[in-house]
């Protein structure tokens, strides 16, 4: 995401945007001494429960739990993708996206994205001319509006059809086959000359778009007999599987907001679900369904229905997307399964019975919880105590997996009532195998600054990390930060990280430090981090925290650990030659550390 606009250009779009107004513009939002709250837009509520700090330009619902900064909120919001957020603020701020942002988005990728777009012409060019294509078309029982809609084509029965018409010149082959839409001849053993030929042929063609419309990919369905059934374009520099969803384009184009999004396993039961009306049918690309899936359809809608065949196979790929679900299930969200009756997918059961019908089933589809416990119970035999203990054992890692809050809490109950064991117990089991969370990582239900905390209370690192998040300009205090170099603990890199960052800014915010880190593994740590309650009320005194936080850090993970050791052994045993030595380098650097901080 925002590896295409440069950093500089992103912290300025946040110092510059009013978080407040942009929010205010959508929400009203009512002053509540140096915050704002208001009803969240994101679920239904009836007290207030959704804060916007002007300070931090951040905004928390702590009965959702949906945070962020000013371009998280209209990614959220609007749905918009990340680019699209900045350039949107960019423009109120009266300001000129970078020419490398419109070279990445636009004609970065514009040579090969015209290329798609004028590959997928040809195909649908060659459905209209080509009569046994049309004929699978209409036997399918697709009409042509929806042919239209979702620009279908077909790849003739040729190994270079589309190779002559694309691939005249060296660096026009060179681009189609960068996009995958061709394959290089394997010449080992001398048997084939060098060459390419067409990846798709004799199929019918499904072009996949981004969220802007752009064919990135192809996906292709045999007409007649012949393996494999469904062939995908290949990852390429526009294409990701594990991040797109085909007819996501389409839906968004369809309607404004979702009630629900339904995940199928085809194109065809994509096209056939939208032109059935029922337009909220995506499906993924050959592949399981992966968080980054679920995280784009969450930015949408709270509900999703997995929507798989009723055999094996089936009930196979809705447990793969059962574990990969667990970690983005929460309060406020919506995950079901639907199953199909036996030789059904979804294209022919919608033909057959028809929408209202299909509608009826989802609305019956099993939530997460019952599906859950339901295969579980399966597993065993809860008639016997070890039954029961195995099904403890078996739901443990996939309750690991799962974040904390009420939607856990009330899973846990219903599965400690099928083992016959007191929810009390079961939870601390548990809780047991979970990571420990300290009184310093748990946030409080408030933004607004409470009493002090000093750096030697709880975890030192946290703290320390969280003081510059919440007090940027403390970083400052921090003369050399190269000295957290020396310390063997896990995480001080992100603190090193985050002083640097913050020092190197003019007006540095916890908004600014966080895009920074958007599209990183850190930021969602560092986004609970940036909603807790202030350890200090103001920059001058976060400073001098943040300076003890180093100090100790130094001593009990740095340099420090090992004077200490020299120390001892000195006034124990005493030091030979080169012991002294160390000892008078580490006894040096201490003294500059403490003059540097």
């Amino acid at each position: 995401m925002a590896g295409r606009i440069p950093q500089p250009f992103i912290d300025e779009i946040v110092a510059r945007s009013d978080i407040v107004e942009v929010i205010g513009a959508r929400v009203p939002l009512k002053k509540a001494g140096r915050e704002y709250k208001a009803c969240c837009p994101f679920h239904n509520e009836k007290s207030p429960s959704f804060w916007v700090s002007p300070e931090k330009q951040f905004y928390h619902c702590f009965g959702c739990g949906v945070h962020g900064t000013v371009i998280g909120f209209l990614m959220q919001y609007e749905k918009m993708e990340f680019f699209d957020a900045v350039a949107d603020l960019a423009q109120r701020a009266g300001l000129e996206m970078p020419r490398e942002a419109l070279k990445g988005a636009d004609t970065g990728s514009a040579d090969l994205h015209d290329v798609m777009a004028r590959m997928a012409r040809f195909f649908e060019q060659n459905l209209a001319d080509q009569p046994r294509a049309r004929k699978y078309v209409n036997a399918r029982g697709i009409d042509a509006s929806t042919s239209a809609r979702f620009a279908l084509g077909y790849a003739p029965d040729s190994w270079d059809a589309l190779l002559n018409r694309f691939g005249a010149q060296e660096e026009d082959r060179r681009q189609i086959l960068q996009l995958g839409m061709i394959i290089e001849r394997d010449t080992r053993g001398g048997e084939r000359a060098a060459g390419f030929y067409d990846r798709f042929r004799d199929r019918l063609m499904f072009p996949i778009r981004d969220s802007r419309g752009r064919v990135i990919g192809f996906g292709g369905r045999i007409i007649d007999q012949g393996e494999p059934k469904y062939l995908n374009s290949p990852e390429t520099p526009l294409f990701h599987k594990g991040r797109e969803l085909y007819g996501l384009y389409e839906a968004r184009q369809a309607r404004a907001d979702f009630k629900r999004l339904m995940i199928v396993e085809g194109y065809m039961d994509v096209v056939r679900l939208h032109q059935a009306g029922i337009t909220y049918a995506v499906a993924t690309l050959g592949t399981a369904t992966t968080q980054e899936h679920l995280n784009k359809i969450f930015r949408l809608t709270s509900e999703v229905v997995f929507c798989f065949d009723g055999d094996r196979a089936g009930r196979q790929a809705a447990w793969r997307a059962l574990e990969n679900s667990l970690a983005l299930a929460q309060d406020g969200r919506e995950l079901r399964f639907m199953f199909l009756p036996e030789g059904h997918d979804p294209d022919t059961l919608v033909a057959e019975e028809g929408a209202p019908a299909f509608e009826n089933r989802l609305n019956a589809a099993l939530p997460l919880s019952e599906y859950l416990i339901q295969q579980l119970t399966t597993e065993v035999d809860l008639t016997h105590i070890d039954g029961r203990a195995k099904l403890k054992a078996l739901a443990a890692p996939l309750f690991a997996r799962m974040p904390e809050g009420i939607y856990r809490e009330m899973l846990a109950e219903r599965l400690a009532a099928r083992v016959s064991m007191p929810a009390a117990t079961l939870k601390k089991s548990f809780a047991a195998g979970a990571p420990k969370r300290t009184a310093a990582d748990r946030p409080e239900p408030s933004l607004r600054p409470r009493g002090r905390i000093s750096a030697g209370r709880g975890n030192l690192l946290t703290q320390a990390i969280t003081l510059v998040l919440h007090h940027p300009a403390a970083a400052s205090a921090i003369k050399d930060p190269d000295l957290l170099n020396t310390v063997e603990k896990p995480g001080t890199g992100v603190l090193k990280e985050l002083i640097e960052q913050a020092a190197a800014a003019a007006s540095p915010s916890t908004a600014m430090l966080l895009e920074h880190w958007r599209d990183r593994a850190e930021y969602g740590r560092l986004s609970e981090l940036a909603m807790l309650d202030p350890l200090v009320a103001d920059a001058p005194s976060a400073a001098k925290e943040l300076q003890m936080a180093v100090e100790k850090l130094l001593e009990e993970y740095g340099p420090g650990l090992r004077m200490n050791e020299l120390l001892r052994k000195a006034e124990e045993l005493g030091l030979n030659y080169d012991e002294k030595a160390e000892l008078s380098l580490l006894l040096k650097s201490k003294g500059r550390s403490r003059a540097s901080s």
